[in-house]
């Protein structure tokens, strides 16, 4: 089992780092990334994608091979349940969607915060795989890896742009993330007809997170997009989706073929 968390080791020594995200729950396609050796950790489309415990606890040991870390994403009901269960099967980092105030954050963090006498959390000690295995950590060692899970925010409503001073206040906040199109679905817009008005709010995020010692985290579809970033003081980037690349190729190159295919008729 991994015992460090890689993506906290980079946020305590203020270094950059890279993800990529995956749908399926097949753990061959966890190791196909992690043998790149390109990416300090994966970050599973929870809220996309179906999946059970064994998938997840799946997901986790491909990455562990390759020392790679592992973030989960999680919908907003269920987000105490199903970040739970994923910490219990081995994710290093969590990405909570759709909060609204820091109230809301403040009770998610809490969630996964250990239940003990100077920390005010709701996590206890269940018998999973760093508990219960040979291998498994003691209770001490299992409160330092329930302190060092990563959380992570996307702020994609109004309301939490509303909101991002206070959201990025609160002690436990990790990293923020823009959602272009439920930020824009909020306002009552289609996101292509606005892409100022959100790339003007995304730029409002990362400069108010860098000032609270938040770290912002950007999705980008090609390397040459990082530079915009970068120069606004990101350092933490998500390169490429799974799903988008694969309906790109589907899409874009399968058009090609067919006309190349229909042309021989």
């Amino acid at each position: 089992m991994m015992t460090e968390n890689r993506l906290r080791r980079l946020l305590n020594e203020g270094k950059p780092s890279v993800s990529t995200r995956i749908w399926s729950t097949w753990p061959f396609y966890t190791e196909c990334v992690g043998a790149t050796g390109n990416y300090d950790y994966m970050e599973f489309v929870a809220e996309y994608a179906p999946f059970d415990q064994c998938d997840l606890e799946n997901i986790a040991r491909a990455a562990e091979l390759y020392n790679m870390g592992t973030m989960f994403k999680a919908d907003l009901q269920n987000r105490a349940y199903v970040a739970q269960k994923a910490v219990a099967s081995g994710f290093q980092a969590i990405n909570f969607a759709d909060h609204r105030t820091a109230d809301e954050v403040r009770e998610t963090i809490a969630m996964v915060k250990p239940m003990t006498d100077e920390i005010d959390g709701l996590y206890g000690c269940p018998r999973r795989r760093f508990i219960s295995s040979p291998l498994g950590v003691s209770q001490t060692e299992h409160i330092k890896r329930l302190n060092d899970i990563v959380l992570c925010f996307m702020i994609e409503k109004k309301a939490a742009m509303d909101n991002i001073e206070e959201i990025c206040a609160v002690p436990g906040v990790d990293m923020v993330q823009f959602g272009p199109s439920d930020y824009c679905m909020s306002r009552g817009w289609d996101r292509t007809g606005h892409t100022e008005e959100f790339k003007a709010a995304e730029r409002r995020m990362i400069e108010v997170a860098l000032r609270h010692g938040v770290q912002p985290r950007c999705e980008i579809n090609t390397p040459e997009e990082a530079q915009y970033y970068i120069d606004l003081g990101v350092r933490h980037f998500s390169l490429g989706d799974q799903l988008a690349k694969l309906k790109e190729l589907w899409a874009h190159e399968g058009a090609k073929m067919r006309q190349i295919a229909d042309g021989l008729l």
